[in-house]
């Protein structure tokens, strides 16, 4: 792991032990690399609760109880559906905090709606609304997501920010 990420990771242990907090993830378009990047550091047990990932629309539904109609309706890469998607990883885990993300990372899937590296990540704290937001991102594929992972993990600790702030 790069030593961004490295830092961003114990950063977000620390902001976590502070509060007495767990973390969970639901991931599509990362596969999985927010909670490698957290998981990456030692001791990350004591905040890090559970990760899915839940790439096809069926994981979403089967795993994180994403409506079927709210997928038909709006689609996978939106804020509704990652907003779902996170309430679904606090109610599957032992989770305080979660982080959903799901997006278009290229090179082909865009359409002119959702054009590639387009990221939806909502964010939930203890007794806190979710927050959303709609990210563009710039790049190739492996570009896009790491910025999604940046993105989600410097979201997380904006708890204490107002309600428009996104990182």
């Amino acid at each position: 792991m790069d030593a961004e990420l490295d830092a961003l990771a114990r950063r977000t242990g620390h902001w976590l032990l502070e509060r007495g907090w767990r973390l969970a993830t639901a991931e599509s378009c990362t596969g999985g690399w927010i909670a490698e990047t957290v998981t990456a550091i030692a001791g990350s047990s004591d905040w890090f609760d559970s990760g899915w990932v839940t790439y096809s629309n069926a994981a979403k539904m089967r795993q994180l109880d994403v409506p079927a109609a709210l997928l038909d309706t709006v689609g996978a890469v939106s804020e509704p559906v990652v907003a779902a998607m996170v309430q679904g990883a606090l109610a599957h885990s032992a989770a305080q905090v979660a982080i959903a993300v799901s997006g278009v990372a290229g090179p082909g899937g865009g359409s002119p709606d959702k054009p590639v590296g387009t990221v939806c990540i909502a964010w939930a704290w203890p007794d806190e609304s979710v927050r959303t937001f709609r990210f563009q991102f710039t790049g190739d594929r492996e570009q896009v997501r790491r910025q999604a992972v940046i993105h989600a993990l410097e979201g997380l600790l904006l708890a204490d920010t107002p309600a428009n702030s996104v990182p």
